[in-house]
């Protein structure tokens, strides 16, 4: 009983510092864009927005011109005073993170959803599960490898094999995200016409059922390959030498001595001890790879955050959705933490924090 107390409050300390980290960044995110400006632009153009609708439903009642200006123009002065743009910016920081935490940000400028609403909530949520499933994918695959190739090499240590390895993990640890789709559409879309070159469905979509999730699936294999293949070399490589590293302990040395089996002893001994720091490794990756995700979203023209965050960017300027999926970025590195700080306790249970 008063372990699990002891836990829970640990747990709850690490989760209220990494919620004040997360804080931290909305502050400083909305102090950054009420200082320049954007804070201002952003309620100027819901304001804008919201009178374009109202001009066209007015001008079909109101034939006089004057009087339609100044029907607009006491109405805007409302909307003005309602989203507080008559105080200065700094007075509108709690509000604004509000609204920046419930995604409240008004309506995009070109950017819509599939659905065709232009709620910056709705386009944001809906490419969500896109990335998540992208980088979740290649985030399992990973560890898959990593775990069984990393181990297996650090048996075999300074052997051809492990050497072979080894340059493999610094040529992967090397490549561009970017560069290594690229060749693979290049060779295995475009030359042989394996795989297709990019989008998340043929053209037209298959209906819903079996036949969809197969094209889906035909689809993902080009940039999941590309994320595990730029980051399983590294994690490969950490997991052998993590291994190596517990490998020569003392408490290993006695187990040999004992006559225990290889097998019980690599399971038991030598994995359990160095399982936390190969946990951490893998999911700092994680985190690692969601921003590349950006990268390769965009060179395969993956409909998720990252391909939103890149259109955002590069055309017209859309701030409200750029802040939105900054916040989500956070949200989800900080949510990766937590995860790490549970597992970490489960795994090694000599980890004590001091308050």
């Amino acid at each position: 009983m008063m372990n699990s107390y002891k836990l829970g409050r640990v747990l709850i300390f690490r989760a209220l510092s990494l919620i004040s980290v997360l804080c931290s960044v909305l502050l400083l995110l909305v102090i950054t864009l009420g200082a320049s400006g954007y804070s201002d632009k952003i309620l100027t153009s819901n304001v804008d927005e919201e009178l374009r609708g109202l001009r066209g439903g007015l001008a079909q009642t109101i034939r006089d011109p004057n009087e339609l200006e100044k029907v607009l123009t006491s109405r805007r002065h409302e909307l003005h005073v309602l989203y507080g743009l008559n105080d200065p910016w700094y007075q509108r920081i709690p509000d604004t993170l509000i609204d920046v935490v419930t995604l409240d940000l008004g309506q995009a400028h070109t950017l819509r959803s599939y659905e065709g609403s232009s709620n910056i909530s709705d386009i944001v949520l809906e490419r969500l599960p896109r990335t998540l499933l992208l980088v979740t994918t290649a985030f399992f695959l990973t560890a898959l490898l990593g775990l069984w190739i990393g181990i297996n090499i650090a048996t075999k240590a300074g052997s051809s094999t492990d050497r072979l390895v080894a340059t493999f993990s610094a040529i992967s640890f090397a490549l561009p995200t970017w560069w290594v789709g690229i060749i693979l559409i290049l060779f295995l879309s475009i030359k042989f016409h394996i795989f297709p070159s990019g989008g998340m469905y043929s053209i037209p979509p298959p209906e819903a059922g079996l036949e969809r999730f197969l094209d889906l699936l035909s689809h993902s294999i080009l940039p999941v390959f590309t994320l595990v293949l730029v980051s399983v070399g590294p994690y490969i490589y950490s997991v052998r030498t993590m291994t190596l590293n517990i490998a020569q302990e003392d408490f290993i040395s006695v187990a040999k001595a004992k006559g225990l089996p290889n097998s019980l002893i690599m399971r038991r001994h030598i994995l359990r001890a160095a399982a936390p720091p190969i946990v951490t490794s893998l999911t700092l990756s994680l985190i690692g790879s969601l921003g590349g995700s950006i990268l390769v979203e965009t060179v395969f023209n993956w409909q998720g955050m990252g391909r939103l965050y890149f259109d955002a960017v590069t055309g017209k300027p859309d701030e409200g959705i750029i802040i939105a999926l900054t916040f989500i970025f956070t949200l989800l590195y900080v949510a990766a933490r937590f995860f790490l700080e549970v597992i970490y306790l489960i795994l090694d249970p000599r980890v004590r924090y001091s308050s």
